[in-house]
């Protein structure tokens, strides 16, 4: 079986512009029905592609942070370069993280945060998590039970040595969190398995902006934005970029 790999995309929707940034292990899937639902409503969104992300697991952990996040910064300078002079950010879970980095390296419009952590679990459970990526895409593949649990049994003895690096990213996050003024929309799923829960009240209560926002999903898991409450999020976020000091 063939998969068709994921690709970055771009709405053209309006003079307002939203980087929508996916989680870690995702890809753009993870935020294109809130593109499309905001491409409808005035705004162009634009979503890059993580390197090593919705290809062969094997060639993710040839990636990491850095590399990421050269991919995030890529895409800003994108809208930057087509014109866009304003620019907000979403994210979901490790593009959540992104988002913030953005606020106070950039310069955004807002910003909306959706599941993200402030403290990444160990590398252990990190590395699981690549583990089950990996078999799934396999199986995507249409391979065989045998043929997937040989592929996984030589995955398992390739490290992933960046995992580390995810650490240290949100390390650098939380202490300069508070230098973040961009109005701020923090999401998070009260079912969420994934993150720490009290990561949302950290966001919210770190951030020195005037106009910021928490709110709390009680149907929703991390996944928020394929979840049940999904149209009522993106209500949420379209309520919230509408209410941003845009000059266009």
């Amino acid at each position: 079986m063939r998969i068709i790999p994921p690709k970055p995309f771009t709405f053209k929707g309006g003079k307002r512009a939203v980087l929508l940034l996916h989680g870690f292990t995702g890809n753009t899937a993870d935020v294109r029905m809130i593109g499309r639902y905001l491409e409808k409503r005035g705004y162009t969104c634009h979503a890059p592609l993580y390197a090593g992300h919705g290809v062969p697991p094997e060639e993710l952990v040839k990636t990491g942070p850095n590399d990421w996040w050269q991919d995030v910064e890529a895409g800003y300078q994108f809208l930057r370069e087509e014109g866009y002079e304003e620019i907000a950010v979403g994210g979901l879970s490790l593009g959540g993280v992104f988002s913030l980095k953005l606020g106070y390296t950039e310069n955004v419009k807002g910003i909306v945060t959706m599941s993200a952590p402030t403290t990444f679990k160990s590398d252990e459970l990190m590395y699981e998590g690549v583990v089950n990526y990996a078999k799934q895409y396999k199986q995507l593949q249409g391979k065989s039970a045998e043929e997937v649990d040989k592929e996984m049994e030589a995955f398992k003895k390739t490290p992933m040595n960046t995992l580390s690096q995810l650490q240290q990213l949100n390390l650098d996050v939380r202490e300069n969190m508070h230098y973040i003024e961009a109005p701020t929309f923090v999401i998070q799923g009260r079912l969420d398995d994934v993150i720490y829960l009290d990561s949302a009240d950290e966001i919210y209560n770190a951030v020195n902006a005037e106009k910021k926002k928490l709110k709390w999903y009680e149907q929703s898991g991390h996944a928020i934005t394929f979840g049940k409450e999904k149209e009522q999020l993106h209500a949420d976020i379209f309520e919230f970029l509408e209410g941003l000091d845009w000059t266009v």
